[in-house]
Protein backbone atom coordinates (compact mmCIF):
# COMPACT_ATOMS: atom_id res chain seq x y z
CA UNK A 1 0.00 0.00 0.00
CA UNK A 2 1.30 3.40 -0.93
CA UNK A 3 2.57 5.85 1.55
CA UNK A 4 1.02 9.42 1.28
CA UNK A 5 3.96 11.62 0.28
CA UNK A 6 5.58 14.35 3.33
CA UNK A 7 3.81 16.90 1.90
CA UNK A 8 0.17 15.40 1.41
CA UNK A 9 -0.18 15.68 5.42
CA UNK A 10 -2.36 18.05 7.17
CA UNK A 11 -0.68 21.27 8.05
CA UNK A 12 -0.03 21.57 11.50
CA UNK A 13 0.30 25.30 11.92
CA UNK A 14 -2.67 26.26 9.88
CA UNK A 15 -6.02 28.63 10.71
CA UNK A 16 -8.13 25.28 12.50
CA UNK A 17 -4.99 23.80 13.95
CA UNK A 18 -4.54 27.44 15.65
CA UNK A 19 -8.03 27.35 16.34
CA UNK A 20 -7.79 23.96 18.46
CA UNK A 21 -4.97 24.84 20.40
CA UNK A 22 -6.65 28.09 21.16
CA UNK A 23 -9.54 26.62 22.50
CA UNK A 24 -13.00 28.41 23.11
CA UNK A 25 -11.74 31.92 23.45
CA UNK A 26 -10.17 31.59 20.06
CA UNK A 27 -13.49 30.22 18.67
CA UNK A 28 -14.90 33.34 20.29
CA UNK A 29 -13.47 35.79 18.55
CA UNK A 30 -12.84 33.92 15.37
CA UNK A 31 -16.67 33.68 15.26
CA UNK A 32 -17.44 37.17 16.38
CA UNK A 33 -15.11 38.42 13.19
CA UNK A 34 -16.77 36.24 10.75
CA UNK A 35 -20.05 37.93 11.99
CA UNK A 36 -18.32 41.46 11.67
CA UNK A 37 -17.12 40.68 7.96
CA UNK A 38 -20.75 38.98 6.88
CA UNK A 39 -22.34 42.70 8.29
CA UNK A 40 -19.64 44.68 6.76
CA UNK A 41 -20.55 43.11 3.20
CA UNK A 42 -24.49 42.90 3.50
CA UNK A 43 -24.43 46.97 4.38
CA UNK A 44 -21.88 47.41 1.62
CA UNK A 45 -24.09 45.31 -0.85
CA UNK A 46 -27.16 46.47 0.36
CA UNK A 47 -26.30 50.48 0.84
CA UNK A 48 -24.61 50.26 -3.18
CA UNK A 49 -28.52 48.93 -4.38
CA UNK A 50 -30.35 51.90 -2.80
CA UNK A 51 -27.94 54.35 -3.34
CA UNK A 52 -27.89 53.59 -7.04
CA UNK A 53 -31.86 53.15 -6.68
CA UNK A 54 -31.94 56.53 -5.68
CA UNK A 55 -29.17 57.94 -8.73
CA UNK A 56 -31.40 56.26 -11.09
CA UNK A 57 -34.13 58.02 -10.09
CA UNK A 58 -32.63 60.84 -10.64
CA UNK A 59 -31.65 60.65 -14.02
CA UNK A 60 -35.57 59.83 -14.37
CA UNK A 61 -36.69 63.23 -13.09
CA UNK A 62 -34.46 65.26 -15.34
CA UNK A 63 -35.82 63.73 -18.27
CA UNK A 64 -39.15 62.93 -17.27
CA UNK A 65 -40.57 64.97 -14.39
CA UNK A 66 -40.08 68.84 -14.98
CA UNK A 67 -41.94 67.57 -18.23
CA UNK A 68 -45.40 67.11 -16.92
CA UNK A 69 -47.96 69.80 -16.96
CA UNK A 70 -48.51 69.78 -12.93
CA UNK A 71 -46.64 67.94 -9.89
CA UNK A 72 -48.98 65.57 -9.43
CA UNK A 73 -48.92 63.89 -12.48
CA UNK A 74 -45.11 64.53 -12.60
CA UNK A 75 -45.48 62.60 -8.76
CA UNK A 76 -47.40 59.91 -10.95
CA UNK A 77 -44.51 59.03 -12.92
CA UNK A 78 -41.98 58.44 -9.74
CA UNK A 79 -41.75 55.24 -7.84
CA UNK A 80 -44.04 55.39 -5.12
CA UNK A 81 -41.21 54.53 -2.17
CA UNK A 82 -38.58 56.61 -3.82
CA UNK A 83 -36.48 59.67 -2.54
CA UNK A 84 -38.32 61.59 -4.97
CA UNK A 85 -41.76 61.07 -4.37
CA UNK A 86 -41.46 61.52 -1.02
CA UNK A 87 -40.07 64.89 -1.13
CA UNK A 88 -42.93 65.94 -3.64
CA UNK A 89 -45.65 64.39 -1.79
CA UNK A 90 -44.30 66.49 1.19
CA UNK A 91 -44.32 70.01 -0.56
CA UNK A 92 -47.96 69.20 -1.67
CA UNK A 93 -48.83 68.58 1.59
CA UNK A 94 -47.28 71.27 3.14
CA UNK A 95 -48.64 73.99 0.30
CA UNK A 96 -52.35 72.47 1.34
CA UNK A 97 -51.83 72.31 4.81
CA UNK A 98 -50.45 76.18 4.83
CA UNK A 99 -53.78 77.44 3.82
CA UNK A 100 -55.31 75.65 6.99
CA UNK A 101 -53.25 77.56 9.17
CA UNK A 102 -54.36 79.61 12.11
CA UNK A 103 -52.06 81.92 12.93
CA UNK A 104 -50.41 83.07 9.53
CA UNK A 105 -46.92 81.99 8.82
CA UNK A 106 -44.61 83.46 5.41
CA UNK A 107 -45.61 80.68 2.83
CA UNK A 108 -41.80 80.41 1.99
CA UNK A 109 -40.61 79.68 5.39
CA UNK A 110 -43.11 77.00 5.84
CA UNK A 111 -42.32 75.10 2.71
CA UNK A 112 -39.05 75.37 3.33
CA UNK A 113 -39.16 73.88 6.28
CA UNK A 114 -41.55 71.30 5.22
CA UNK A 115 -39.22 70.15 2.43
CA UNK A 116 -36.04 70.53 4.44
CA UNK A 117 -37.64 68.02 7.25
CA UNK A 118 -38.13 65.55 4.02
CA UNK A 119 -34.72 66.12 2.97
CA UNK A 120 -33.37 65.54 6.23
CA UNK A 121 -35.46 62.24 6.64
CA UNK A 122 -33.63 61.13 3.64
CA UNK A 123 -30.38 61.84 3.64
CA UNK A 124 -30.70 60.14 7.61
CA UNK A 125 -31.74 56.80 6.34
CA UNK A 126 -28.89 57.10 3.46
CA UNK A 127 -26.52 56.71 6.25
CA UNK A 128 -28.42 54.09 8.41
CA UNK A 129 -25.07 51.28 8.30
CA UNK A 130 -22.31 53.54 8.06
CA UNK A 131 -22.05 53.35 11.99
CA UNK A 132 -21.72 49.47 11.92
CA UNK A 133 -19.06 49.87 8.43
CA UNK A 134 -16.84 52.85 11.19
CA UNK A 135 -17.11 50.41 13.86
CA UNK A 136 -16.10 47.20 12.25
CA UNK A 137 -13.45 49.58 10.65
CA UNK A 138 -11.91 50.57 14.17
CA UNK A 139 -12.54 47.49 16.09
CA UNK A 140 -11.58 44.20 14.19
CA UNK A 141 -8.20 45.06 14.18
CA UNK A 142 -8.43 44.99 17.89
CA UNK A 143 -10.71 41.94 18.38
CA UNK A 144 -7.97 39.90 16.63
CA UNK A 145 -5.12 41.37 18.36
CA UNK A 146 -6.70 40.30 21.22
CA UNK A 147 -6.80 36.67 19.97
CA UNK A 148 -3.02 37.41 19.20
CA UNK A 149 -1.98 38.19 22.51
CA UNK A 150 -4.30 35.23 24.12
CA UNK A 151 -3.00 32.84 21.51
CA UNK A 152 0.78 34.11 22.33
CA UNK A 153 0.36 33.58 25.97
CA UNK A 154 -0.92 30.51 25.40
CA UNK A 155 2.08 29.25 23.63
CA UNK A 156 4.59 30.76 26.09
CA UNK A 157 2.54 28.62 29.24
CA UNK A 158 3.02 25.75 26.73
CA UNK A 159 6.65 26.44 26.30
CA UNK A 160 7.11 27.39 29.55
CA UNK A 161 5.43 23.90 30.71
CA UNK A 162 7.43 22.19 28.58
CA UNK A 163 10.74 23.47 28.96
CA UNK A 164 11.61 23.35 24.87
CA UNK A 165 12.54 26.97 23.91
CA UNK A 166 14.17 25.50 20.29
CA UNK A 167 13.08 28.03 16.94
CA UNK A 168 10.67 25.66 16.35
CA UNK A 169 8.73 25.14 19.21
CA UNK A 170 8.67 29.11 19.69
CA UNK A 171 7.96 30.21 15.72
CA UNK A 172 4.70 27.55 15.58
CA UNK A 173 3.11 28.81 18.10
CA UNK A 174 3.46 32.32 17.73
CA UNK A 175 2.85 32.07 14.32
CA UNK A 176 -0.71 30.40 14.67
CA UNK A 177 -1.27 33.16 17.12
CA UNK A 178 -0.88 35.58 14.53
CA UNK A 179 -3.29 34.71 12.20
CA UNK A 180 -6.11 36.08 14.59
CA UNK A 181 -4.46 39.28 14.00
CA UNK A 182 -4.25 39.02 9.76
CA UNK A 183 -8.22 37.81 10.05
CA UNK A 184 -8.56 41.09 12.02
CA UNK A 185 -6.76 43.01 9.23
CA UNK A 186 -8.70 41.03 6.97
CA UNK A 187 -12.28 42.07 8.22
CA UNK A 188 -11.19 45.96 8.68
CA UNK A 189 -9.95 47.15 5.18
CA UNK A 190 -13.00 45.80 3.46
CA UNK A 191 -15.07 47.75 5.58
CA UNK A 192 -13.16 51.56 6.06
CA UNK A 193 -12.91 51.65 2.36
CA UNK A 194 -16.85 50.70 1.91
CA UNK A 195 -17.76 53.25 4.45
CA UNK A 196 -15.60 55.83 2.81
CA UNK A 197 -16.65 54.87 -0.92
CA UNK A 198 -20.27 54.74 0.70
CA UNK A 199 -20.20 57.95 2.36
CA UNK A 200 -18.85 59.82 -0.89
CA UNK A 201 -21.55 58.52 -3.19
CA UNK A 202 -23.90 59.93 0.17
CA UNK A 203 -22.34 63.03 -0.28
CA UNK A 204 -23.65 62.87 -4.30
CA UNK A 205 -26.84 61.61 -3.78
CA UNK A 206 -27.38 64.23 -0.89
CA UNK A 207 -26.45 67.02 -3.23
CA UNK A 208 -28.84 66.09 -6.31
CA UNK A 209 -31.94 65.54 -3.57
CA UNK A 210 -30.72 69.36 -2.04
CA UNK A 211 -30.71 70.81 -5.63
CA UNK A 212 -34.09 69.08 -6.75
CA UNK A 213 -35.59 70.29 -3.16
CA UNK A 214 -34.54 73.73 -4.07
CA UNK A 215 -36.16 73.59 -7.40
CA UNK A 216 -39.18 72.13 -5.87
CA UNK A 217 -39.55 74.81 -3.04
CA UNK A 218 -39.15 77.72 -6.11
CA UNK A 219 -42.26 76.10 -8.03
CA UNK A 220 -44.37 75.79 -5.57
CA UNK A 221 -43.41 79.57 -4.27
CA UNK A 222 -43.82 80.50 -7.67
CA UNK A 223 -47.04 78.74 -8.23
CA UNK A 224 -45.32 77.22 -11.50
CA UNK A 225 -43.34 79.99 -12.66
CA UNK A 226 -40.21 78.86 -11.70
CA UNK A 227 -39.60 75.35 -13.34
CA UNK A 228 -35.81 74.19 -14.18
CA UNK A 229 -35.03 72.99 -17.58
CA UNK A 230 -35.71 69.53 -18.93
CA UNK A 231 -33.14 67.51 -20.07
CA UNK A 232 -33.69 66.00 -22.99
CA UNK A 233 -32.78 62.56 -23.99
CA UNK A 234 -32.57 62.72 -27.57
CA UNK A 235 -28.92 63.66 -28.93
CA UNK A 236 -27.94 66.98 -30.27
CA UNK A 237 -28.29 67.02 -34.05
CA UNK A 238 -25.09 68.15 -35.77
CA UNK A 239 -25.28 71.35 -37.69
CA UNK A 240 -26.37 71.61 -41.18
CA UNK A 241 -23.31 72.50 -43.13
CA UNK A 242 -23.59 76.03 -45.78
CA UNK A 243 -21.95 76.87 -48.83
CA UNK A 244 -19.68 74.10 -50.85
CA UNK A 245 -20.08 71.72 -47.89
CA UNK A 246 -23.63 71.07 -48.60
CA UNK A 247 -23.20 70.98 -52.01
CA UNK A 248 -20.57 68.57 -52.52
CA UNK A 249 -19.91 66.40 -49.30
CA UNK A 250 -16.57 65.66 -50.22
CA UNK A 251 -15.70 68.85 -50.30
Amino acid sequence: MATPAPGAAENPYGLMAALEQGGTIAWTIFIILVIMSAASWYIIFTKLIEQQRILNQAKRVRTSFWGTPSLREGAAKLDKNSAYRQIVDDGLRAQEEHTKLIDPVDQHEWLHSSIGRSQAAINSKLGNGLAVLATVGSTSPFVGLLGTVIGIYRALVKIGASGQASIDAVAGPVGEALIMTAIGLVVAVPAVLGYNWLSRRNKVVAEQIGAFSTDLHGYLVSNGALKPAVASRAAVAPPMKTGSAAINPKA
